[in-house]
């Protein structure tokens, strides 16, 4: 029973439990959900096409999750989606061949955009979700402008390959995923890097009085959280194979911040955790997959995808866990008095 009670108390039992509740809602509708089949050297199936769509929400919420734990927040990640597709786009536009130089400068406005948020809170003084709805709303703009308005199609191999190609018999976007989870697992837990975002999320200021460059820290989470989204923007794109500055990345903070919140990770900062991240990313996708797969209304999608979370996340709360104990040992006392009157 100890063992029990130790498993139920496990940060991951419940983000496990609602993605396997999940397969399982999908398997009764159709048996053969979880078969993969190998076709012109490509593995194919509903599993690999979860893993593939989920792969840029994976990579943002892993960069959300650390701005996260040190109680900051980050909404532009959308708008960096598209400001990275579009400046790919720019670039490739010109000459289709410029494929490195493409990813460079994808990635480099994600992390300049990532690092002018950090500039706004942790040198500047801003609120969090100030300083990035700035960008949110100005970050739109700028991808727009530099698609003209127009959605930019993208015909280069080298570039689609990232978000439409396959390396041993699995999507890239998915490769890709696993290289950038592992990198930020090893970032976090092999240096002193973790120990100190933990630090800065629990109480700010005694991690300052005892020499910790906060300002460093948090300047540094957002930094990583902005190229996080640009290495999205790369794999949308290319998935797409076009650039669309209006509805790229629409959207997406969204899924992030409920990704890093299902997956354990307090809004509080402090506690985080990056494999909780991953199974809540995982978590989103398959429910996106189930809403449609078993015949859910499209203007009905997003409630049920809103009652399924809120359920998770009040199964996940110890308070509300206790609460309803309460209730349940209530209800057996009074149905014990009145069995026995």
């Amino acid at each position: 029973m100890m063992r029990l009670s130790t498993l139920f108390k496990h940060p991951l039992m419940w983000p496990v439990a609602t993605l396997v509740c999940l397969f399982a809602i999908d398997v009764a509708h159709r048996a053969n959900f979880l078969s993969i089949t190998l076709l012109s050297r490509h593995l194919f199936g509903a599993p690999i096409d979860i893993l593939m769509n989920a792969a840029p929400l994976v990579v943002v919420s892993l960069g959300m999750t650390l701005v996260i734990a040190t109680r900051g927040i980050d909404i532009s990640v959308g708008a960096v989606v598209a400001i990275a597709g579009a400046a790919a786009a720019s670039v490739l536009e010109g000459d289709p061949t410029r494929v490195g130089t493409a990813f460079a400068a994808a990635l480099g406005v994600g992390l300049l955009a990532g690092m002018w948020n950090g500039m706004l809170v942790a040198f500047v003084g801003m609120q969090p979700i100030i300083a990035t709805l700035i960008l949110m709303v100005a970050g739109r703009g700028v991808a727009q402008l530099l698609t003209g308005g127009q959605i930019i199609p993208i015909g280069a191999p080298g570039y689609l390959f990232a978000g439409g190609g396959y390396y041993a018999l699995v999507p890239c976007d998915v490769w890709i995923a696993i290289a950038v989870t592992i990198l930020t697992v090893l970032i976090v837990n092999q240096t002193a890097l973790g120990l100190f975002i933990r630090s800065i999320g629990v109480n700010p200021v005694a991690a300052r009085l005892a020499g910790l460059s906060s300002q460093a820290v948090v300047f540094g989470t957002y930094a990583f959280c902005g190229l996080m989204a640009s290495v999205a923007g790369i794999l949308i794109s290319s998935n797409v194979r076009s650039a669309d500055g209006n509805n790229a990345g629409l959207l997406l903070e969204l899924d992030a911040i409920l990704a890093v919140t299902l997956g354990g990770t307090s809004l509080a900062g402090g506690r985080f955790s990056l494999a909780g991240t991953v199974l809540g990313a995982l978590i989103i996708q398959t429910l996106t997959y189930t809403t449609y797969s078993i015949g859910v209304p499209p203007e009905a999608t997003l409630v049920v995808k809103a009652v399924v979370v809120l359920l998770v996340t009040l199964i996940q709360s110890p308070t509300a866990r206790a609460f309803a104990a309460r209730q349940l040992r209530r209800a057996a006392l009074v149905r014990r008095a009145r069995e026995s009157a």
